[in-house]
């Protein structure tokens, strides 16, 4: 392994390393912005939960009713 390598992986690994200690000593204040309007999405979720589980139940029982006609032909 030539010495341009070695520096190269030695460079990466300082890097990794330093990362997060410089990301940490970052000054953490935020100005919070002001929002005049707010969204009108907001509500209740739950209606998503039980199309997922619907479509879940669904899937399950196509899987589940499949007919295995995996056995050959030739006897």
């Amino acid at each position: 392994m030539n010495l341009l390598k070695k520096a190269a992986i030695s460079l990466a690994a300082t890097s990794m390393i330093a990362a997060p200690v410089a990301a940490s000593a970052a000054p953490a204040a935020r100005a919070a912005s002001a929002v005049d309007g707010q969204s009108e999405l907001e509500g209740s979720t739950s209606w998503i939960i039980a199309v997922l589980a619907l479509v879940a139940v669904v899937g399950g029982i196509i899987i589940a009713s499949d007919n295995d006609d995996d056995a050959p032909t030739s006897p």
